[in-house]
């Protein structure tokens, strides 16, 4: 293997140019909410001449032009019975503009493609240096998969799913060849942010992408323009590095994340979970046939089953939207006939392919994700 790229690699259209302790354990959601007070340092940039509109705005201009390469290998169809036609359901694909977005820094990067570039170094036997008219003259490949943060709560809506465009990450890491004894992967942001990966992640057959397009367009900026990484399996802080410039193959225990440092889980494997996306909590509803559904995700297991429960009733299998691979979330429905006026509960739980359970136990997200089955409350009259 060699860190060479096929000649005549397409061009990059010309964009804008901008370069932009140890602590106690920290609520991720607490710690993303108070950057949202931190408009001392928002003042500071527009003291120096740039505010945080003018940085999003330069961000967005930067991004505009790009122009995607054709997939050489497409992500197989959807088929139209992965939706199962319940009104209120999330999509099964999550557009862009509605997917949801942590990040710690106030405004996205202003990263011209002409001038990034991927470095893989660190326990290799060989440096690599990708530029993005090399990374666009690879064979880039399509992926349908589902992304979750491990802030969210149960029942939450920090998860969504995309078409990824990008090429796999294991091909990369085979150029630099790991050397015996490296067990993970520090990516590095262009923000400065850093995130460990199991190196095993990023070289055995899952979808592990460093991605360059989303449901067929370029990347926006707040979804790591020009380039991110998209590991499926794995919670966004460990897996999904946005503006990513740097990939460090070590060891655990000699390099920490940005989040491991604050406490959290440095490997973070997603739990089987689920959500009721309809009845809304509180919702009033007509006496008679109460339908319900939501969506169950288990990424790079799958979800078997999907079981639900009107009141302390009866566990009940749903009916399940059809499964478009191990790494995506799945549409679930179930009806429950007969009910009467009154205040009701449903409540979900999802099994995986492997035969693990969600468990019931209530637990909060540190050091990996929130825990316990949904349940919602409504009244039909």
């Amino acid at each position: 293997t060699d860190d060479t790229a096929p000649s005549a690699p397409p061009p990059v259209t010309r964009l804008l140019t901008r370069s932009p302790s140890r602590q106690r354990p920290t609520s991720r959601r607490r710690f993303l909410a108070l950057t949202g007070t931190a408009t001392v340092i928002g003042a500071i940039g527009v003291a120096a001449g740039q505010s945080l509109v003018t940085l999003t705005r330069e961000a967005g201009a930067a991004a505009a032009n790009f122009v995607l390469p054709r997939a050489a290998r497409r992500a197989r169809p959807i088929p139209p019975e992965a939706s199962l036609g319940v009104e209120g359901i999330e999509p099964f694909i999550t557009d862009q503009k509605d997917f949801y977005r942590i990040d710690t820094v106030l405004a996205p990067p202003t990263i011209d493609p002409r001038t990034w570039s991927l470095r893989i170094h660190g326990m290799v036997e060989n440096e690599v240096t990708l530029t993005m008219d090399e990374l666009l003259a690879l064979p880039l490949e399509e992926q349908h998969t589902t992304l979750t943060c491990v802030s969210n709560p149960v029942g939450g809506d920090l998860v969504g799913t995309a078409t990824w465009l990008g090429y796999p990450v294991r091909e990369l890491l085979r150029r630099a060849r790991p050397q015996p004894g490296a067990d993970m992967v520090l990516s590095k942001s262009d923000d400065g942010f850093s995130a460990s990966t199991p190196l095993e992640a990023m070289l055995d057959d899952r979808d592990a992408l460093l991605a360059v397009g989303m449901n067929g367009q370029p990347l926006t900026p707040v979804h790591g323009f020009p380039a991110r990484l998209v590991v499926a399996g794995l919670y966004g802080f460990v897996s999904a590095t946005k503006w990513v410039t740097e990939l460090e193959v070590t060891r655990f225990d000699r390099a920490e994340a940005y989040w491991t440092q604050r406490g959290w889980d440095a490997k973070a494997p997603i739990l089987v979970a689920s959500r009721i996306d309809v009845p809304r909590p509180l919702a009033r509803v007509a006496a008679g046939t109460v339908v319900a559904g939501g969506s169950a995700w288990a990424q790079t297991r799958g979800i078997e089953r999907v079981e639900v429960r009107l009141d302390d009733g009866d566990w009940t299998r749903a009916e399940l939207g059809a499964d478009v691979s191990d790494d995506t979330w799945r549409q679930w429905r179930a009806e429950f006939p007969d009910v009467g006026a009154g205040t009701h509960a449903i409540t979900v739980r999802a099994v995986d392919g492997e035969g693990t359970v969600q468990t019931a136990e209530r637990r909060e997200s540190i050091p990996n994700s929130a825990t316990g089955h949904h349940r919602i409350q409504f009244t039909v009259e």
